[in-house]
């Protein structure tokens, strides 16, 4: 993929705000409140609306999500209402697929208005060149991830799993996402592992060997971080939120990390 010949220019409206999130994981077994946890994200939505010019959500809103032909995910009423009436007024909400809500069809987007992108994107907003994914995959340092990447996004497999029972199906892969981030807690952690391990970071460094890139925008890996990787250009993992309820915001000047505070 020549993720160059994606880059869009656009100019930021004066007075308005991108706004970046990821790894909501909206129905994840392991929340205690899941409503309260929902109505938390909405009202973040909610209150950066009247100044978004955009949002982009990298990856993970939900902890599982799949289309079934006829059946979609039982909840997220609140959220889904929050996205429709965001894209109503005009405003591009960005979807881009993590490695838990991969499979996004056509009801997302055509009953929320969302964009959905299922690769890497580069945008330019006035002289500053952004490289957004969700992070999941990104340089072939993960193998074991990348086989299972390309079994669930194979649409064969796609359409068997689509014939089992949604019963069966979403309880398998609720049961699956769960044992999944815990091993993955015990493998990588919500730490920094270093310069030298930390797959995006290497990922980003080896990027700019080529391309010129100014802020690496990722989500996935649940730390809040914003790194110099010098030669003028930054990485900034977004956080989560189910621990931290941490965004990114670039205002035109300034891409900075805050944080939500739910009331």
């Amino acid at each position: 993929m020549d993720i160059l010949k994606q880059i869009s220019t656009k100019n930021l409206d004066q007075d308005k705000k991108i706004y970046f999130a990821s790894d909501v994981h909206l129905g994840a077994p392991t929340i205690r409140n899941p409503r309260e946890h929902e109505k938390r994200f909405v009202a973040w939505l909610d209150a950066v609306k009247s100044t978004a010019s955009e949002i982009y959500l990298l990856g993970d809103v939900f902890d599982f999500w799949f289309e079934y032909k006829r059946v979609v995910p039982r909840g997220y009423t609140r959220l889904m209402g929050k996205l429709a009436e965001i894209t109503d007024c005009g405003i591009p909400v960005h979807f881009f697929t993590g490695n838990h809500d991969i499979w996004v069809f056509d009801y997302l987007p055509s009953e929320t208005g969302v964009i959905v992108h299922r690769e890497p994107l580069m945008q330019q907003w006035g002289n500053k060149t952004f490289y957004l994914a969700h992070g999941d995959g990104l340089g072939g340092y993960d193998k074991k991830f990348n086989f299972l990447k390309a079994i669930f996004t194979n649409p064969f497999a796609q359409w068997m799993f689509g014939h089992i029972h949604p019963n069966w199906g979403i309880g398998f892969a609720t049961m699956w996402s769960k044992q999944s981030r815990e091993k993955n807690l015990v493998k990588y952690g919500s730490q920094y592992l270093g310069d030298d391990k930390e797959w995006l970071v290497l990922y980003a460094n080896e990027t700019l060997k080529t391309t010129p890139v100014d802020y690496f925008v990722f989500g996935h890996r649940h730390i809040a971080l914003d790194k110099d990787l010098g030669q003028g250009s930054r990485l900034i993992y977004l956080g989560d939120w189910i621990n931290q309820c941490t965004y990114a915001m670039w205002d035109g000047h300034e891409l900075r990390l805050e944080k939500f505070k739910y009331q």
